[in-house]
């Protein structure tokens, strides 16, 4: 356990910007309320729409509740703000709190500053961050004994929140984590950047928040490897080589080559994940662990909820559950993995447009996929005319029941969104357990 990680927070005035349902905000808000924290939480979502987590926190005194609205008194005199993923750029309350020279934090580089003598193995990218992540944890978690060291995972992965893990962990413990471009814009105001970091892929993305800047979405991912030193370690995919060069890393830069496993059995399918495969590996080598315990923690693997998941085999038709494919670049690349020669593939998309690129995945569709059945949203909008074979559904139980009606022996069902869930579900989480639900009625 870190020593006097309560004296670091107790009697402070902190404001909470940005609850949110998905439990990590929830975790942190908890934590710093068990500190004895002086706590103003803020969200644009109401008390009802935040019903769950404000229940949760219902028995601390020490909390304000500014919920349906920000104001912007709740951003001066105060020691601390605490902001949640996805706060704009130009937001006019973190403005106001860097005016009145109030530090702004975010959970993973908070407890990266609070705890700096844990190792901390970072992962970002595009696309691969939580199964780089999870294999990367779970080979480490495996072989505790042997490095000596207890492993927690923390960052991005849903319901996790970091900060709490400073009641755990001790000087040489190890943190993995995923981390997306919003949780290392804290790495940045922080100027760190983890020990051993990996950048799995970079394509476009949340061009909707970065107002179709290319240059700012690589800034902020960058500061995953920006701060490091020269003993740190920088683990790449191959694609990444155009975007980073060896001048560019401060510490040693690994390029992974999947060559000295492509004789191992890995149970998800596509090149894409080999090459993540091999960035978990090489992290598990940094720490000396043996290639054959690598490779049998590798061997066991099943597979990871929403990331080309083999979710069931029903009547001789495989059906996979790609939820969180929320780009159509992640949605082409499910389809490579599971193409044939025959067209029999119908995929499963659509819903809010985060405006990007559509040519690859269109060409991909229609080349490979035998009918394409839509769901409802501003990105579905723009597939009119695009994509041939196509059947429109109100909803995705509808969009699965005529799927099934579609499908013969032999064929697969993708659900790959290929967009954002904003405007028909809370989050992605949501989404995908709706389909996992529906999946699992089938008889």
């Amino acid at each position: 356990m870190i020593m006097n990680y309560k004296q670091q927070f107790k009697g402070k005035k902190i404001t909470v910007m940005g609850l949110g349902l998905l439990g990590r905000g929830l975790g942190y808000t908890k934590f710093l309320a068990e500190c004895g924290v002086d706590l103003i939480v803020t969200d644009l979502k109401t008390k009802e729409q935040l019903a769950t987590s404000v229940k949760a926190l219902s028995k601390f005194k020490n909390i304000k509740f500014v919920l349906g609205e920000h104001r912007l008194e709740d951003f001066k005199d105060r020691d601390m703000i605490v902001k949640a993923a996805g706060v704009p750029f130009d937001s006019i309350y973190i403005t106001e709190a860097k005016k009145n020279n109030i530090p702004v934090e975010m959970d993973v580089s908070l407890f990266a500053k609070c705890a700096p003598e844990v190792i901390i193995v970072g992962v970002t990218g595009t696309r691969g961050k939580s199964m780089t992540t999870t294999l990367s944890y779970e080979i480490l978690k495996a072989n505790e004994k042997l490095l000596k060291k207890n492993v927690y995972a923390g960052g991005n992965l849903r319901g996790v929140a970091t900060l709490p893990l400073l009641k755990k962990v001790k000087p040489g413990d190890i943190l993995v984590c995923e981390l997306d471009s919003w949780q290392l814009q804290g790495f940045g105001e922080a100027k760190l950047s983890p020990h051993i970091s990996m950048f799995t892929s970079f394509m476009p993305d949340h061009m909707n928040y970065y107002k179709d800047s290319m240059e700012k979405y690589f800034e902020d991912k960058a500061n995953i490897f920006k701060y490091q030193n020269k003993n740190d370690i920088l683990i790449i995919r191959p694609g990444m080589k155009e975007f980073i060069k060896s001048t560019d890393a401060k510490g040693k830069l690994i390029v992974v080559d999947t060559k000295e496993t492509e004789k191992w059995k890995f149970k998800v399918p596509g090149i894409h994940h080999r090459e993540n495969m091999a960035c978990a590996v090489e992290v598990a080598k940094q720490f000396n662990i043996p290639l054959p315990k690598i490779k049998k923690v590798i061997e066991s693997f099943k597979d990871l909820e929403g990331r080309l998941q083999l979710l069931k085999t029903y009547k001789g038709v495989k059906i996979y559950n790609d939820n969180n494919a929320t780009t159509p670049e992640a949605t082409f690349a499910g389809i490579e993995a599971l193409k044939s020669d025959k067209k029999n593939i119908i995929l499963i998309c659509g819903g809010s447009d985060k405006k990007l690129p559509l040519d690859k995945f269109i060409k991909a569709v229609n080349e490979h996929c035998k009918a394409v059945i839509t769901i409802p949203g501003t990105g579905t909008d723009k597939l009119d005319n695009l994509i041939l074979n196509s059947i429109k559904e109100k909803d995705i139980n509808r969009a699965v029941k005529e799927a099934v009606r579609l499908v013969k022996k032999g064929d697969i069902i993708l659900f790959s969104p290929s967009f954002a869930s904003f405007g028909t579900f809370n989050n992605e989480y949501e989404r995908n357990d709706l389909f996992m639900k529906i999946i699992k009625k089938l008889k």
